[in-house]
């Protein structure tokens, strides 16, 4: 069984995988040689974003596209691109496919405009922010693959602008139940238990 539900034509996997591999320009066929691919690749990506073109300005969603596409670029055709299908995980649906550039013209305005960059800002105004953005980019789930940990490179990028990160994720995997509960808050409209998710990974002093 795949991780997501993903229907529509996008819904291609790569032969010989048994449904379990999407389909990718390297031909891996199990999901341990992808995972095993992503983190390295992911790990280029950090080292290039973090030490070598953090932004100093605004972040901007086409910062986002793309990070996604230097990250894997390589992989996936559909690379920095939004999706096309819907998706939904554990029964809990994501924004439709087709609502995705308006959402993400809204989160470019309302949200990364207003809360970054992040330079200068205390703890308080920090965790706000990260908590806000991570959330609403969360609902949107703009990408096919990787939304989850582009959004925490976009949190570190922020908690890193404001010299106050990166995040340990760590309390977020120990407590996934909980952390799965505040994104569904957050589309609610109650942002304080992302907001102490966020502060427990943020580092102190």
């Amino acid at each position: 069984m795949s991780r997501y539900d993903i229907s529509g034509w996008q819904n291609s996997y790569q032969e010989g995988s048994d449904a379990q591999v999407l389909k990718n320009k390297l031909g891996i066929v199990t999901r341990e040689d992808m995972n095993r691919a992503e983190l390295i690749l992911l790990r280029k990506l950090y080292m290039a974003v973090l030490n070598h073109a953090l932004p100093s300005g605004p972040l901007t969603v086409a910062h986002i596209r793309e990070w996604h596409h230097r990250w894997l670029g390589n992989v996936y055709a559909w690379a920095g691109h939004e999706r096309s299908v819907n998706m939904s995980k554990n029964g809990f649906p994501f924004a439709a496919a087709d609502r995705i550039p308006a959402l993400l013209q809204a989160f470019d305005r309302q949200y990364l405009a207003r809360y970054t960059p992040c330079q200068g800002m205390g703890r308080e105004a920090l965790i706000e922010a990260i908590a806000l953005t991570h959330v609403e980019f969360i609902l949107i789930h703009p990408f096919r693959e990787g939304n989850g940990r582009i959004s925490r490179l976009l949190a570190d990028v922020m908690a890193v602008q404001a010299r106050q990160g990166p995040l340990d994720y760590s309390p977020w995997e120990l407590r996934r139940e909980h952390y799965i509960a505040a994104i569904q808050m957050g589309l609610m409209g109650d942002y304080e238990p992302m907001k102490q998710c966020v502060d427990q990974a943020l580092p102190r002093g």
